[in-house]
């Protein structure tokens, strides 16, 4: 496990970010003196607020500890979130009856902290997430899913696809939101050891991820919208198989 770790989080948006989703976890703070506008004045007033300890130094020292110049004159030191590395995935695959939510891509950290507020409430064992090309652990993310970052274990993998075989060949199977498919979420027998795999906000699932899964299911929709939201539609695809898993 990749336990939590502090980081460094800088510029004045990425800050306030974080000081108004996840203040909690923001450890110090430093500000460039030379700069007084309305902009730092607020982190400062946030930082107080939050009774977080800061301090005024130079450019160069900010410099220096954010390894770039674009920190536009406040640094944080922050307490990141734990993660699993794939490495450690076979010891949730040991369990029997598995529940398992594995995201494709998302990159909106809204909808990926929706998407564990989801996982927590219906009990998966664990969320398996892609490294590249989709949001990680961030203070939005933590506060949109309200205390679920720290209570499902997220694995995170360099590569997905090959991820799922290993679920695969633990006796799960693979169920894929698709909506060009068939067959429905109602159709779907999705108790057992089973994975929802759920694609990224505009593009859906990849092309290999869609192969290596054993089954694309859809939602089926009534009205005149396509889709769904994808925090929606996986919440509505896990309650799905709780139904058939609680019979």
């Amino acid at each position: 496990m990749k336990p939590a770790k502090e980081e460094l989080i800088y510029g004045v948006h990425a800050v306030e970010s974080a000081l108004h989703n996840d203040a909690g976890n923001v450890l110090s703070a430093w500000l460039e003196y030379s700069r007084q506008d309305k902009r730092l004045q607020k982190i400062v007033d946030l930082l107080k607020e939050n009774d977080i300890s800061f301090e005024y130094v130079d450019k160069k020292s900010l410099d220096k500890t954010s390894k770039s110049t674009r920190h536009q004159g406040v640094v944080i030191r922050y307490k990141s979130a734990a993660l699993y590395s794939e490495k450690e995935l076979p010891q949730f695959l040991a369990k029997n009856n598995l529940f398992i939510l594995i995201l494709d891509g998302i990159t909106d950290p809204h909808n990926f902290g929706a998407c564990l507020r989801t996982a927590d409430a219906v009990g998966v064992d664990c969320v398996i997430i892609p490294k590249d090309k989709a949001v990680g652990i961030t203070p939005v993310v933590r506060k949109v899913a309200s205390g679920a970052v720290d209570t499902v274990p997220v694995v995170q993998v360099t590569n997905l696809a090959r991820s799922i075989k290993q679920c695969q060949a633990a006796g799960v199977w693979v169920y894929g939101a698709a909506g060009e498919t068939e067959q429905t979420l109602y159709q779907t027998d999705l108790k057992g050891s089973t994975a929802i795999v759920m694609g990224a906000e505009e593009k859906g699932l990849r092309r290999l991820t869609r192969e290596t899964c054993d089954v694309l299911i859809k939602i089926p929709m009534q009205g005149q919208v396509e889709s769904l939201n994808v925090s929606v539609a996986t919440a509505v695809i896990l309650y799905e198989a709780v139904r058939q898993r609680m019979q």
